[in-house]
């Protein structure tokens, strides 16, 4: 093992930091509208749920950090890139109404609905760490196409287009912010004085919404009154909940286990994606790490699953190491404990954070098609769309809605398990194109296999062994296979 100085922290994690903090920031900043919205006091909102994940992401982040370390060592490179770690988007927003909603529209009572969060996602972690011991042998079975263009088409559909019609909100203010974050992180030029431009954005922007008008002086007196001391205490309430889950909630079983099954594959995903930029982790550690923290972070009053960040390309492309990780983890726990988070939320336009995250998707699209051979982008592109169903789909909140209907009435079906629906779509064709008719008829079967159990095209799981979308697959498979056997008939024959 090559002796290597591997720096604690280095200038450009810095850039690595802030914009991690800041997606992490605007993630939170969604989580606390919409559940005080939803009718969740400030004092679980901000006292309890922001806190406890808080302590997952510190607990993520510096145990990403240590993987670094040990990456950097065994490989002798100085250049490695610790994993980013936060709340997953796409399983924030399905616990947001898929989970904490309901549980409030049914108990009423915004204390039993956390506990009954606080248990789901107590659930989810335990699934993802049981489910890193079969991570590696699916890990070698799909396709890398597959995988990178399921994982675009949520940072298409989920982060980089959404958070750019949030950019502009506020015209002036998004497109200068993102004509910084595009010169700055993009084309790699320095900012004013070298200040890092993610902050740099960050700041003029700010200032730009405030002298033109767009935000009011009242928000910064809101974000002010906001600061406090929400120290994360370790709660049993978690018990609790799992007494309700198990009994007058026991129907919120239909969303966490696919929803669990999709963060588990997140992270396989996500770690893949910096396998592609050069940095090998063990998928089966990271699953294993991640199920811990969000485990962590329930046991201090946290509702969000938490995972390998889809940012971890970003900072790759930043050439941030394993500093801007350790930073981000102590920085948003002191940030939740002294009511900053709750006061940035307030005085930060989010026109002015949306930009960051485009950068996200941006990086993460482009990384899908840079890792995989050219004649596997039409599976990339393939495994994108269901995810462009699954955002219509949770942007009328499941139901869809005459809105949807009027589009395609197989909006609702396609988005509903689209990380399975992306997944087997990309392995088929790259089946295709390499010309392994067998092995995409199995994938097919699986997708039967799927459908019939309702972890595809279905609101929840059930057995529906009359799916129409399972007999499509399963007259796939068949079809599949006589092309298997046609083509090497073919093949016997020329030789």
């Amino acid at each position: 093992m090559k002796t290597v100085h591997y720096p604690l922290f280095k200038r450009e994690d810095l850039d690595g930091f802030f914009a991690l903090f800041q997606n992490n920031l605007a993630n939170f900043v969604i989580i606390a509208i919409t559940m005080l919205a939803m009718g969740y006091p400030a004092a679980i909102v901000y006292g309890k749920v922001i806190p406890g994940v808080a302590m997952a992401v510190l607990f993520g982040n510096l145990y990403y950090a240590h993987m670094a370390k040990k990456l950097a060592e065994k490989e002798g490179r100085t250049d490695v890139t610790a994993l980013s770690y936060g709340v997953s988007t796409p399983v924030m927003f399905i616990y947001l109404f898929g989970v904490l909603k309901p549980a409030l529209v049914l108990t009423g009572d915004p204390e039993l609905a956390w506990k009954i969060g606080l248990a789901a996602c107590f659930l989810g972690g335990v699934i993802e760490v049981l489910g890193s011991f079969i991570g590696k042998w699916v890990h070698s079975r799909l396709p890398r196409a597959a995988m990178m263009g399921a994982l675009a088409g949520v940072a298409f559909a989920f982060i980089g287009g959404e958070l750019f019609f949030r950019t502009y909100e506020m015209p002036v203010v998004g497109l200068i912010v993102m004509t910084i974050i595009l010169i700055g992180l993009i084309t790699k030029k320095p900012m004013p004085f070298k200040i890092p431009a993610a902050l740099f954005a960050i700041v003029i922007g700010t200032f730009i919404a405030y002298s033109i008008g767009n935000s009011n002086l009242g928000q910064i007196k809101e974000g002010f009154s906001a600061f406090g001391f929400y120290l994360p205490i370790p709660t049993l309430g978690l018990f609790h909940g799992l007494q309700l889950l198990s009994t007058e909630m026991i129907g919120l079983f239909a969303i966490l286990l696919p929803i669990s099954i999709y963060n588990f594959i997140e992270t396989m995903n996500n770690v893949e994606a910096m396998a592609s930029a050069g940095d090998r982790y063990s998928v089966q550690e990271a699953q294993a790490a991640d199920g811990t923290g969000t485990i962590i972070g329930t046991i201090f009053g946290g509702v969000f699953p938490t995972t390998v960040y889809i940012a971890s390309i970003g900072s790759k492309w930043m050439n941030a190491g394993r500093g801007y990780s350790i930073l981000n983890g102590f920085v948003f726990l002191f940030a939740s404990v002294f009511g900053i988070i709750a006061a940035m939320a307030s005085i930060i336009p989010v026109p002015v954070i949306a930009p960051i995250l485009v950068f996200v998707g941006i990086s993460m699209i482009s990384q899908a098609f840079d890792s995989v051979e050219n004649k596997h982008y039409p599976a990339v592109v393939i495994a994108m769309f269901p995810y462009f169903a699954n955002y219509i789909m949770t942007r009328f909140n499941f139901a869809a809605g005459e809105a949807v209907a009027n589009l395609s009435h197989a909006i609702v079906p396609l988005g509903q398990g689209a990380m399975f629906t992306g997944l087997i779509w990309g392995s088929i064709l790259v089946c295709l194109i390499d010309e392994s008719y067998k092995r995409a008829s199995a994938f097919a079967l699986v997708a039967a296999a799927l459908s019939v159990t309702g972890f595809m095209h279905a609101p929840r799981l059930a057995f529906n062994i009359s799916s129409e979308y399972a007999l499509g697959y399963g007259l796939m498979a068949v079809m599949l296979m006589g092309f298997h056997f046609l083509y090497r008939k073919n093949h016997t024959a020329e030789d």
